[in-house]
């Protein structure tokens, strides 16, 4: 008798002993190294958020708005975006447009884009209120850093990681612009919340008005940081009309741009002690995880920073939209950058 309760209690601690295990590793995918407050590496994919579709509206034509609420959804920043699981499995990032101050609800923006990839018609199809989705923590490589003045530029739904801004700057008693630009007035969403702000935002529906105006952004005087998010002819516009390129902050979510003819060259996984073949018509994230199934990924096209690895040798051919220069030195994403040469070495 004593004997079987011997073995309930010690069944018992390590169980418990797993569990506690499991959190700490969940908090700190880094385990046994301390968890960061902010992660500089994106989050593991252990730290899946669940939250509730709890309104649905839409506030322009082909545009879906959604609140999604819950208690274990983590605090945010102007320029955040969020990973979102839809129900087929596709991974789509949006960000958030709602206000950091409401803790435990996200709202995000959705163009519907007939002619995509499919993710947007699902959201469009299958988001109603009462789903249930699987998101990733928040992450952002688009903040807005304090500075006395600003001029915004949004194109279509690229409006959505300005709006929080506009508020931030707001509170701030910053000097601000806003250039939106859009297809026509039914196709720009968030016209109501915009016209608070009164003649700070410009508005310029193409079949009224043509292209926006950039000439603002030639005449910013010095100190005063541009945020742009939006197609990328607008961004190239708004990049060669500023009269400090450094000052420009740009969000891009489309597609990476190839640099030439791809070809085949060989990856080593240094931790894993493997060697792996990408081919000519495949990319280096499919290849590695033919050998490491687990491997983090998202958008597969090279904006989102899910699949960064760190580069231990060779040279990279960077074809992404999202890496700084320092980041390129050591590093690159999987899904969309390739080998210069015949090798890279990789700390995997």
């Amino acid at each position: 008798m004593r004997r079987a309760l011997v073995l309930t209690v010690a069944a018992g601690a390590a169980w418990a002993a797993r569990r506690a295990l499991g959190r700490r590793i969940g908090n700190s995918p880094l385990w046994p190294l301390p968890a960061l407050e902010t992660p500089v590496s994106g989050h593991s994919p252990r730290r899946a958020l669940r939250a509730l579709v709890v309104s649905r509206t839409e506030p322009a034509e082909g545009v879906l708005h959604l609140v999604l609420e819950s208690p274990e959804l983590p605090a945010w920043a102007p320029g955040a975006h969020v990973d979102v699981t839809l129900p087929s499995g596709l991974v789509r990032q949006y960000s958030l447009c709602g206000d950091p101050a409401e803790s435990g609800r996200y709202t995000i923006a959705v163009r519907l884009v007939e002619d995509g990839r499919g993710g947007s018609r699902e959201a469009h199809a299958r988001l109603v209120e009462g789903a249930e989705l699987e998101l990733r923590p928040p992450r952002n490589r688009f903040e807005l850093v304090p500075a006395g003045a600003y001029v915004f530029v949004a194109g279509g739904i690229g409006i959505t990681p300005i709006l929080p801004m506009l508020r931030a700057a707001t509170a701030a008693g910053a000097d601000w612009t806003l250039l939106y630009g859009g297809r026509s007035r039914a196709s720009m969403p968030f016209l109501a919340d915009l016209a608070a702000y009164g003649d700070r935002v410009s508005l310029f529906p193409q079949d009224e008005a043509g292209l926006p105006d950039l000439a603002p952004l030639a005449a910013a005087g010095p100190g005063t940081l541009i945020y742009c998010c939006g197609p990328e002819p607008l961004m190239d516009a708004v990049v060669a009309a500023a009269t400090d390129p450094a000052a420009v902050r740009l969000e891009r979510f489309g597609a990476a741009a190839a640099t030439g003819p791809a070809r085949p060259f060989t990856v080593e996984l240094r931790r894993s002690g493997r060697t792996v073949e990408v081919g000519a018509d495949e990319s280096a994230l499919a290849a590695v995880r033919r050998e490491l199934p687990g491997t983090p990924y998202s958008c597969e096209q090279g904006f989102c920073g899910t699949c960064q690895h760190r580069v231990l040798a060779g040279t990279v051919e960077h074809r992404d939209t999202l890496l700084t220069d320092q980041e390129r030195d050591d590093s690159m994403l999987l899904c969309v950058s390739r080998a210069r040469g015949d090798r890279l070495v990789l700390d995997l």
